[in-house]
């Protein structure tokens, strides 16, 4: 069995499983189907307010993408959430980020 096949099997029986989720959106992006994998990133964050990796792996893949305005926005979504759950390394790589997006 693939790894999507198996991340989302394991997503039928769990839904809000944020480890598989992440999984699924991350090997969605390792074979190329970005779509899929911001897809799963929002779904990801919509069941798991405060999974952070989530924001920002999505705000990075929206940057290469060149959707800028989206990923300021996961950004600033992002650093919220960092902030309020004390993950200060995310917090000032995703503020890093920020920063080179709006100079």
């Amino acid at each position: 069995m693939d790894k999507i096949a198996a991340l989302t099997e394991i997503l039928k029986t769990d839904s809000t499983n944020a480890f598989a989720r992440y999984g699924l959106a991350m090997e969605y992006l390792s074979q190329g189907d970005t779509n899929a994998g911001l897809a799963e990133f929002t779904t990801l964050i919509e069941k798991n307010h405060d999974y952070v990796p989530a924001y920002q792996m999505s705000a990075q893949t929206l940057a290469k993408l060149g959707r800028t305005g989206e990923a300021i926005s996961r950004l600033k979504e992002g650093l919220a959430v960092a902030t309020r759950t004390g993950n200060t390394h995310a917090a000032s790589e995703m503020q890093a980020l920020l920063d080179d997006l709006t100079s």
